[in-house]
């Protein structure tokens, strides 16, 4: 009931823009540990992420500890879920992106794309945004829905707040740059055992609820593994086929280039497949939503006979 309740007010209020968000706050402390641990050293750099992620999912261990009365619990495991989840807010930023480029607006599109990614925007047309945006609403479904409900339905509240910490630290420090190459390796390591199973499961939700669900099988089947991440390609990769379009290609991100291999058979992503990702996003997210509340359920009552 928790995670249902709070899958329902993600829908209603979204991801508030607010620094006292839970997970603007986690950032904060994250960014001031950092000051203090940081060196070039893999080391410094675990000890970082076992600080930040040990303490998340010691005060969600501690949020159920103080709850025993199952509709306080339910309470706040409905507050973690809401707070985690991005699902109304990555359709949102999908539809921003769709609205400008529709109205030929590529100067607002560009500065509307890192609220979606980290690729450079400054040299990018219409159609290189098209793609990044298709690209990045397929990962981020995973890492934005599928993901933190498939730990919170297994784990909880601790689940739920564990694996924000782990994405967010990613995002944060888990990127190839020469302050991060070394410090940030375990965030980035540990994000991608952490999204293993739901890169995955997105990949087959996608393929339940796609357009083209032959399509999107063959192409998770065919290229789900070519894309450098572990995890990205799944996700990706059966957009990919539900959609009929390619995608991969050249990517800039801080003046470092990278040549992705392509996945899919079909043209590469215009403006109007944007609309089609944003819709597809929905409806991975609400079977994701429908899956982590029937396994959740089904946990309860195996464990409580």
């Amino acid at each position: 009931m928790g995670l249902a309740l709070g899958v329902a007010l993600d829908r209603l209020l979204a991801d508030p823009q607010s620094p006292a968000h839970p997970v603007a706050l986690f950032g904060r402390v994250a960014g001031r540990l950092e000051k203090s641990l940081y060196a070039d050293d893999r080391a410094r750099g675990a000890l970082h992420v076992a600080v930040c992620v040990g303490g998340a999912t010691a005060l969600g261990v501690l949020a159920v500890r103080l709850t025993p009365h199952p509709a306080l619990r339910t309470g706040v495991t409905a507050l973690a879920t809401w707070a985690v989840l991005g699902g109304t807010t990555l359709a949102r930023e999908g539809r921003h992106m769709a609205d400008a480029l529709e109205g030929d607006d590529v100067p607002r599109a560009r500065a509307r794309l890192p609220h979606l990614c980290g690729r450079d925007p400054r040299h990018l047309e219409a159609p290189e945004l098209a793609r990044a945006t298709v690209e990045s609403l397929a990962e981020n479904t995973s890492d934005a829905v599928v993901a933190p409900l498939f730990w919170g339905a297994v784990a909880g509240v601790p689940g739920l707040l564990a694996y924000r910490a782990v994405n967010t630290l990613d995002a944060m420090i888990g990127h190839r740059s020469p302050r991060y190459e070394r410090f940030g390796w375990a965030a980035a390591r540990l994000d991608d055992v952490a999204n293993y199973v739901p890169a995955r499961l997105t990949g087959v939700l996608t393929v339940l609820t796609a357009p083209d669900p032959a399509g999107a099988r063959a192409m998770l089947s065919r290229d789900g593994h070519r894309h450098p991440s572990p995890n990205s390609g799944r996700c990706e990769a059966a957009f990919a086929g539900a959609l009929g379009v390619t995608l991969g290609g050249k990517n800039v991100y801080e003046g470092r280039t990278e040549e992705r291999p392509t996945m899919g058979d079909g043209p590469s992503p215009e403006v109007g497949d944007i609309r089609r990702a944003v819709r597809l996003t929905r409806a991975v997210s609400l079977a994701a939503a429908g899956a982590a509340v029937a396994t959740a359920w089904a946990l309860r009552r195996l464990l409580t006979k």
